[in-house]
């Protein structure tokens, strides 16, 4: 077993253990074949050893494969991705650093069944996470705790090969969504952790789907979709009942308690913790990476905090009020 500390500096010589059919699935739409594949490891990999700014970062194939498979294999565009990833982690720390499933907030949120990685994946393989609204107490965690719960568990899943091809869908239950889940959030949170999400994750979101959203919060999430791009937005289901959403997913893959044949809710987090668990160093580990900021010039930092126009602001003001 590959230890954490291992992951940096390395120079890895990839060994392809995919199936035929994900190999003829990655190569007809990621464009992955061995040659590709090795040339562009490597280029990444001399990109980051000789980038001025980049002072520490892991080099390790699967690490890599991430943001190549995510871009496609464009080289430009996966370094490009690698430079945010590593920015972000950097410019909001309370976000994507110290992701511990032993810090006592992040047990007790993941101990509720906010989120769950499904045991069983979708029709089309995908990994499925589901989220529940109402397992989150508003009064008791922070939109901060929220976000870690989230980016811990997509770490633990990111270096799967499986994931890395096949992609990920999202199912939402708000049910129990209250307006102290969405006071948690500002206008300036809310955008910026959608450009992490659409720029900054080396992840292919494949489909979302939202279920049991209360009437009063449905503007409100209307006006989040808004600020994702046309391609993601075009993969938002907003499905009014748990039947609507088992004519889309296989209900067969559901918790029991959505009644599906998956398994128990108990059973699932279980399972998670143990993943978190055994993936705890690797994560922590990725607080060692480093990559020196220009605050005055780098146009991440512009774009992260750039000014709201004050008839956007106003506009989700009013959502809140109304």
């Amino acid at each position: 077993m590959v230890s954490a500390t291992e992951l940096f500096n390395s120079n890895d010589e990839y060994k392809c253990t995919l199936s035929p059919e994900l190999q003829k699935l990655a190569q007809e739409e990621l464009r992955e074949d061995e040659n590709t594949r090795t040339q562009a490891i490597q280029q990444v990999r001399d990109w980051i050893n000789k980038h001025p700014n980049i002072k520490k970062c892991r080099t390790d194939s699967i690490f890599l494969l991430r943001f190549l498979r995510t871009k496609k294999f464009s080289v430009p565009l996966t370094c490009e991705m690698i430079e945010r990833y590593l920015t972000i982690r950097q410019l909001f720390p309370d976000w994507f650093t110290k992701l511990d499933i032993e810090d006592k907030d992040i047990a007790d949120i993941i101990d509720n069944g906010y989120l769950v990685p499904l045991p069983k994946r979708d029709d089309d393989g995908r990994q499925v996470l589901l989220s529940c609204a109402g397992k989150f107490d508003p009064f008791k965690h922070s939109s901060s705790h929220m976000v870690r719960v989230h980016s811990l568990v997509m770490e633990a899943l990111m270096d799967d090969e499986v994931n890395q091809i096949k992609g990920y869908t999202y199912i939402n239950d708000e049910s129990g969504l209250q307006m102290g889940h969405i006071s948690l959030w500002s206008l300036k949170d809310v955008r910026n952790i959608m450009k992490c999400v659409q720029k900054s994750s080396p992840m292919r979101h494949k489909n979302s789907h939202f279920i049991n959203i209360p009437q009063y919060a449905v503007k409100i999430f209307e006006f989040a979709i808004s600020l994702l791009s046309d391609k993601l937005k075009s993969r938002i289901h907003l499905d009014k009942s748990i039947d609507e959403l088992k004519a889309k997913v296989n209900p067969k893959i559901l918790p029991e308690e959505y009644g599906g044949e998956g398994g128990s809710l108990k059973s699932m987090i279980e399972d998670c913790k143990k993943l978190l668990r055994e993936k705890r160093d690797v994560i922590l580990a990725l607080d060692e990476m480093q990559i020196d900021i220009n605050f005055k010039d780098n146009p991440l930092v512009s774009e992260m905090n750039e000014e709201l126009g004050i008839g956007v602001e106003g506009s989700f003001r009013k959502l809140l009020v109304d």
